[in-house]
């Protein structure tokens, strides 16, 4: 009898804990995927160890506890033939804080894991004054790149960025400006992996608004995505063109 008792036990034990793996994703578990994105900023990288126990095939439940997501993209960013999410996330009570950036790939069994995190892709969201600082924005993935784009009329202008998987590394390949200022519009085009730059300048002072183009090779940089900031870039980029 005490054996029936024993294995009757031992069969609801085993019943609960299949019920348990299938749970969708809880607020635990979501503390913990919060735990990794604090230890990205450190180490600026995801291992597949630290997500592996974080699939899921509902992009939302990766988001960290406290997370809301403000943008989402789907596209194959890997070129596998798979569907994968780009997301922008900030925290719920506090919309003014700095973002992240998510990117979630898929795997064949049709769910997601958490690949690259970074907290200086995006710029800030606001101004000092409370003011957002570019509107629109918007992110995309399209032919294997993931684009994000931020206008502005205003003094921070328009700014284009284009990041590529290349040999496991989410890399940023181009970045292009556009600033209306007091008497000229300017406009930057940059490789980074190639070190080529252009910049155009238009003078509106001069009712034909004579134009001038440069073209200049600088050092081949490789600026990885966890790391990236192209608002820095691109400051770092003028300095070095004035430098010279």
């Amino acid at each position: 009898m005490k054996k029936i008792i024993l294995l009757i036990v031992l069969f609801l034990l085993l019943l609960y804990s299949c019920k348990k793996e299938k749970r969708p994703v809880t607020d635990q578990k979501k503390n913990a995927v919060e735990k990794v994105i604090k230890s990205d900023t450190a180490s600026h990288r995801v291992s597949e160890e630290q997500t592996a126990s974080f699939k899921s095939n509902k992009p939302a439940d990766l988001v960290p506890a406290g997370y809301e997501i403000q943008y989402d993209a789907e596209g194959d960013l890997n070129l596998d033939g798979l569907s994968d999410m780009a997301l922008v996330i900030r925290k719920k009570e506090d919309t003014l804080a700095a973002r992240k950036m998510m990117i979630l790939i898929k795997n064949t069994d049709k769910t997601y894991i958490i690949d690259k995190i970074s907290d200086t892709v995006l710029p800030d969201e606001y101004n000092e004054a409370g003011y957002k600082i570019h509107d629109p924005e918007d992110i995309s993935i399209e032919k294997g790149e993931l684009n994000i784009n931020l206008y502005d009329i205003g003094p921070y202008g328009n700014q284009f960025s284009r990041f590529k998987y290349l040999n496991g590394d989410l890399i940023l390949t181009y970045i292009e400006t556009y600033n209306m200022g007091a008497g000229s519009h300017s406009a930057l085009y940059y490789e980074p992996m190639k070190g080529k730059l252009i910049l155009e300048t238009v003078n509106t002072m001069k009712e034909e608004m004579p134009s001038e183009s440069k073209t200049l090779h600088l050092k081949k940089e490789r600026y990885i995505f966890e790391k990236s900031s192209p608002e820095d870039i691109v400051q770092k980029v003028y300095g070095s063109v004035n430098n010279e």
